[in-house]
């Protein structure tokens, strides 16, 4: 059953989770126009820059989990449901590091890296949807047995 609409939106929201942060910037900084790309967020001075790509990859292995667990849809709904919570986590923490970068006096770029989680929130809140009414459709076909 990995063929269904809901498993391709947790795979494209993972794809997005995991893989693109890879190869987007997050932002520019404007004094020597460096991108600043997820991984050289791990040598970042503070505790908080070094857990965004931590979260970025325990949302794309929550959602990637929730694939194959078709079976048990309502756990599948409910890992859905914390996908979206670490993505509103984690795009609270990318507005509240950018908004309080150190050194900013000038504004810097933000790129479209910073969206991610907003795409990622998007797709599996179509597959809970799409989950929730699978989960009916199983639901009045017992009524009628």
């Amino acid at each position: 059953m990995i063929q269904r609409i809901q498993s391709i939106y947790l795979l494209v929201a993972s794809l997005l989770s995991g893989a693109l942060p890879l190869t987007i910037n997050l932002w520019t900084q404007v004094k020597d126009s460096t991108p600043i790309y997820i991984l050289d967020l791990f040598s970042g001075s503070s505790f908080l820059e070094k857990l965004i790509p931590v979260f970025f990859l325990v949302s794309a292995l929550v959602i990637l989990i929730s694939i194959f667990l078709y079976n048990n849809r309502k756990l599948q709904f409910v890992i859905g449901r914390i996908a979206i919570l670490i993505n509103l986590f984690l795009l609270g923490l990318l507005i509240y590091l950018s908004l309080t970068l150190s050194g900013e006096t000038a504004v810097s770029e933000k790129g479209i890296g910073m969206l991610i989680p907003v795409f990622v929130i998007l797709l599996v809140v179509l597959a809970n949807k799409a989950i929730k009414k699978d989960e009916d459709l199983v639901k009045s076909v017992d009524r009628l047995r």
